[in-house]
């Protein structure tokens, strides 16, 4: 019986090795290796798809955002003179978010170029520097606003003595929801109802369940891992960035990791016609890696 017993856990234990290994067999290809696409910047972040599968990204030293056309695979220059745009995100009407931290705002970019700043500021006082944004179904969205002085900021003081994660409702109306060391990277899903937000000094990423219009459960630790940007495959696998792109289960078990030859890796998105392809912004380049799996909708 106790033979029996054995035999039966070790291959219960070879079982789910087997399934882990399957797992991100079928979410990465063999022997391929992310490809740089263009290396003309000075540090690029903020990648996120529109409709059509193609990556808007800044270069914020440049004060430059960039797209990669999937079809041709080429970066092309979108818009100069962009308030120094770091982390971006599409609404649900097409619109690019900016956060551009310049002066501590967040603008409203449309496909003809046309910029609406639809924040300014908390309660009369300058935002330390908007970083990362996720839009909600609900025409509200998510923010990180942690504190990272520019060398081209003039006369800046630092007017909210917090680094915070904020919701602007569809309405305008802007709530602090959380107060981190230095929150950065956040992301979201409608599908899984679910908030990641990263805080990178702490070395920590967070989750949140979605209760509703700016509404967040108490926050959760995810995993042990600080991150500069996130994404979300359509299995709620979490992808953070640092050293190279860190895959997470939803679990918060780390999975799989992709290495990317640039000292720092600051972002990632899906995006491509099928939504399928990674694309990776780290340091003075952008890579994309095509893969099994499509990202979060």
């Amino acid at each position: 019986m106790k033979n029996i017993c054995k035999i039966g856990m070790i291959g219960l234990v070879l079982a789910l090795v087997n399934c882990q290994s399957v797992n991100y067999n079928k979410m990465f290809y063999e022997d391929v290796k992310p490809e740089r696409v263009s290396d003309q910047f000075s540090f690029t972040e903020g990648p996120s798809a529109d409709k059509e599968g193609n990556v808007y990204f800044t270069d914020q030293p440049n004060d430059k955002i960039y797209y990669w056309d999937w079809k041709t695979n080429q970066v092309i220059e979108f818009l100069d003179k962009t308030g120094r745009a770091n982390g971006t995100h599409f609404d649900k009407d097409g619109y690019l978010i900016t956060c551009s931290d310049d002066q501590g705002e967040i603008w409203k970019i449309s496909k003809d170029k046309k910029v609406e700043v639809i924040l300014k500021g908390f309660e009369g006082k300058r935002l330390n520097g908007p970083n990362d944004v996720w839009n909600d179904s609900f025409g509200g969205m998510y923010f990180t606003d942690p504190l990272y002085e520019r060398d081209y900021w003039v006369d800046f003081k630092q007017e909210l003595p917090h680094k915070s994660l904020y919701y602007r409702d569809k309405d305008g109306k802007i709530s602090k929801l959380e107060t981190f060391v230095q929150p950065n990277g956040i992301v979201g899903s409608e599908q899984f109802k679910k908030l990641y937000v990263s805080d990178i000094d702490a070395g920590k990423t967070y989750v949140y369940d979605v209760l509703g219009e700016g509404k967040l459960s108490e926050k959760r630790l995810f995993c042990e891992m600080g991150s500069d940007g996130m994404t979300l495959d359509k299995h709620g696998n979490l992808y953070l960035t640092g050293d190279g792109v860190h895959v997470f289960d939803r679990s918060g078990k780390k999975i799989y990791h992709i290495p990317i030859p640039e000292k720092w890796t600051s972002n990632v998105t899906f995006g491509g016609e099928h939504n399928d392809i990674l694309f990776i912004t780290a340091s003075k380049s952008v890579y994309t890696l095509p893969t099994k799996v499509k990202g979060v909708k």
